[in-house]
């Protein structure tokens, strides 16, 4: 049984999270932490966990959790304050998995570019792996930290992928239109997802700005062994949770569709959440499952990619799950399904 710590209780990741884990066979939450004032109890962030888990939230005090006997972490923290909280479990010899943004892109000068500060950890930011198990997953059981994947690029990079290995299409000619359920935005009220502006619209945002456009585009350049570049284009749409991405690919040679399943089928044989569906997907089919749901069309002599995932369990807490359970060997599919 491992013990395990949830850092940053609050939000709908950990929600999430803790009850994946709930139903772990060999996981066992000792401890949850917050920022908030006083120590509410779980069930008091989150009342669909009443009666379900029996801890009150503490502050973060890495002595009180390696006495509880923590050995692995999870981090749901924000960005820039998960490289200045985690560091101290690291050096303690805590493995941890953050689903913030910080390890993610390895370039220092990259995180600072996209992210407006320079990154407080650089030890730990060498040391750290993307944790997309079906690209990286031979890194991931020996891995003491590893960067959860961002909702959006894993829609993205897992959709490209089978094409970019083969160096199929153009790579740097790959256009990405994506959608997400409002809870992407985080559980932090702000205006543009304040209801009476969200509901009954869709809009794009941070248009050629956004921070996962440099993340796809690191996992995709190694998938492909040579520079890749993807424009990237999210939207807010009015629904709790999914995410939707549709890819435009220039192919290198003809394909018919048939070809594209063979390839598609025969790159994620031994990727247990990634279903090659011949029907169009939709966010409903992935909704609470850590699937993510691939088709693919040809359009125009173009490669179409249309790829579904549900943005709290594949999007983060299920694929954290999925990577706790390669770096402790279990059934990738534990809890998941």
């Amino acid at each position: 049984m491992t013990k395990i710590a949830i850092i940053g209780g609050s939000g709908y990741t950990a929600a999430e999270l803790i009850k994946i884990l709930l139903r772990h066979p060999s996981a066992e939450i000792v401890a949850v932490t917050t920022r908030q004032e006083g120590t509410p109890t779980v069930a008091e962030l989150h009342p669909s966990l009443a009666n379900r888990i029996d801890l009150r939230c503490e502050p973060f005090d890495v002595d009180q959790l390696l006495k509880r006997g923590v050995e692995c972490a999870f981090g749901c923290l924000p960005h820039g304050v998960s490289m200045a909280t985690l560091p101290g479990l690291l050096e303690r010899g805590v493995r941890v998995i953050d689903l913030s943004a910080d390890y993610r892109l390895r370039d220092p000068n990259l995180y600072a570019q996209w992210y407006g500060e320079s990154h407080a950890d650089l030890a730990h930011l060498a040391q750290a792996v993307y944790g997309l198990p079906e690209i990286y997953g031979d890194e991931i059981p020996t891995a003491q930290l590893i960067a959860n994947p961002g909702c959006y690029p894993q829609t993205a990079i897992l959709g490209v992928a089978p094409l970019a290995a083969g160096k199929h299409i153009e790579l740097k000619n790959l256009i990405v239109d994506s959608k997400s359920g409002v809870t992407g935005a985080g559980r932090t009220p702000k205006l543009t997802t304040h209801f009476p502006e969200c509901n009954e619209s869709v809009a794009a945002y941070s248009v050629g700005q956004h921070r996962h456009q440099p993340e796809i585009d690191q996992a995709l350049t190694d998938v492909a062994g040579e520079s890749v570049q993807v424009l990237f284009t999210p939207h807010l749409v009015p629904m709790d949770r999914g995410i939707f991405s549709t890819i435009y690919a220039v192919p290198r040679r003809p394909f018919t569709e048939a070809q594209l399943f063979e390839l598609y089928r025969e790159y994620y044989a031994r990727s247990p959440f990634i279903r090659v569906v011949d029907h169009l997907p939709a966010t409903k089919h992935s909704f609470g499952t850590n699937f993510v749901d691939i088709a693919v069309r040809v359009v125009r002599d173009r490669i179409v990619v249309l790829v579904c995932e549900d943005n709290l369990v594949r999007g983060a807490s299920g694929v954290a799950v999925q990577n706790f359970n390669r770096m402790y060997g279990h059934d990738e599919r534990t809890a998941l399904v």
